[in-house]
């Protein structure tokens, strides 16, 4: 801010840079903005009427100096949104939006890696350490971690799947240690501190349910191998379609209410004798009857078809299962009697 400006307020020198751009300029700007601020400056510009040369040569100079200045970049941050603050309504005022906002207000690591495709971070990250592969991963979206794990081996699959469940507290310090140094290699190719929850089996349970069906199974597998305690707490938290016959009849029941029958009938093409069995003894005669007419002349389908109808149902139980209205017995869990 400069001297000749000092007795400006922010939206007056808004209103006068404004005017000082023209008006197809200024038209295209304020195209841009909320239409709050819109009005603001509307009013504002109204009420300039005369603005002697000597501010609107200040207000330029300051907006060309702050426009080439190293504190506007391409990005913001939390160092400038204080400083945009303390300008506009003074350092006590922006003090206390800060402290209200909070924890909203921190950036979140590997903001780079969110951005980028999958099919990229795969090869960016395939030669990384698992713990490092790990510790990305539990930082994205399920969906894009799943994206992720699917590309790697089924060793380096189960590797990383095991590390994420067994991780779950890091130090922020070290997370964006690694973090500038993965951001840094990454543009060349395209007292005790607080410590930050990352990972658990949740996270994984998440990824995994996002993963296509081969991908889910690689996984599940291998980490069998590596752990068949952790293996067990994975599947404890989950559902696959070839669970259904871990459903009591009532349950099966109210799931086929809700299930197309040529949806069923495709997430039965190829399906073990166990799972047809148990989803034809809960039908009628008639229907069941139906339904292995209709399996029949499906004829031969991809299997990422027969993987996506199966997808619809277990979403459908487990649906179900969160309304409370079944429930599902776990591989732990101890037969009911009446």
């Amino acid at each position: 801010m400069t001297v000749a400006t000092l007795g400006l307020s922010g939206l007056r020198k808004a209103a006068i840079l404004l005017v000082q751009l023209g008006r197809d300029r200024a038209s295209k700007v304020l195209a841009m903005l909320p239409e709050p601020m819109v009005e603001d400056l509307t009013a504002e510009i109204v009420r300039l009427r005369d603005v002697s040369v000597d501010d609107a040569g200040a207000v330029l100079n300051e907006a060309h100096s702050t426009l080439n200045s190293s504190e506007l970049g391409a990005r913001g941050g939390l160092d400038l949104a204080k400083s945009l603050l303390a300008d506009s309504l003074g350092v006590e005022r922006a003090g206390e939006i800060m402290e209200r906002l909070g924890a909203t207000l921190a950036e979140m690591p590997f903001e780079a890696m969110r951005k980028a495709d999958a099919r990229q971070l795969i090869t960016f990250l395939a030669d990384e350490h698992p713990q490092t592969i790990a510790l990305v991963l539990a930082h994205l979206s399920p969906q894009q971690s799943a994206l992720v794990l699917s590309g790697f081996e089924q060793d380096m699959q189960a590797d990383v799947a095991h590390r994420i469940a067994l991780m779950e507290r890091a130090s922020p310090d070290v997370i964006r240690l690694i973090e500038r140094e993965l951001d840094r290699r990454m543009s060349t190719v395209i007292g005790p501190q607080e410590l930050s929850a990352v990972g658990g089996v949740g996270p994984l349970v998440a990824i995994i349910n996002r993963a296509d069906r081969g991908t889910e199974r690689m996984i599940l597998e291998g980490l069998e191998s590596l752990s068949p305690e952790l293996a067990e707490q994975v599947r404890a938290q989950m559902f696959i379609f070839e669970d259904v016959t871990l459903l009591d009849d009532k349950a099966i029941q109210l799931v086929l209410r809700n299930i197309e029958s040529a949806v069923l009938a495709l997430a039965l093409k190829g399906t073990g004798a166990p799972v047809r069995e148990k989803i034809m003894r809960n039908l009628s005669t008639r229907a069941a009857e139906n339904l292995a007419e209709e399996i029949e002349l499906l004829g031969p389908k991809r299997l990422s078809e027969v993987e996506e109808a199966q997808a619809k149902v277990v979403t459908e139980i487990r649906a179900l299962e969160q309304a409370g209205q079944i429930m599902i017995m776990r591989g732990s869990d101890e037969a009911l009697v009446e």
